[in-house]
């Protein structure tokens, strides 16, 4: 039965655009993850990193559920605020 949920998933052509869709996107923040903010020291912020997981502290927490951006210091670990602040300057 569920195999059959699975292949019906590859039969309608918009529910298959959708997850293909939503792979992509996964793919390019997976990507993004490792491209590291200009001017974060790498080696500095995984050292912070490892004395916060060792405390189990909120920026641990916060690192785990943005799958491990914040200690890589990626682009994308950054969120909306850099664009909300470049909105209100402009």
């Amino acid at each position: 039965m569920a195999f059959n949920a699975l292949t019906n998933v590859f039969r309608i052509a918009e529910l298959r655009q959708r997850l293909l869709y939503s792979v992509l996107l996964l793919g390019v923040y997976r990507i993004g993850i490792f491209i590291t903010t200009p001017g974060v020291d790498r080696q500095a912020m995984q050292a912070f990193m490892e004395t916060q997981k060792a405390g189990g502290g909120l920026v641990a927490l916060f690192n785990l559920f943005s799958g491990g951006a914040l200690e890589q210091m990626s682009i994308f670990g950054l969120g909306i605020m850099p664009y909300v602040s470049a909105s209100i300057v402009m």
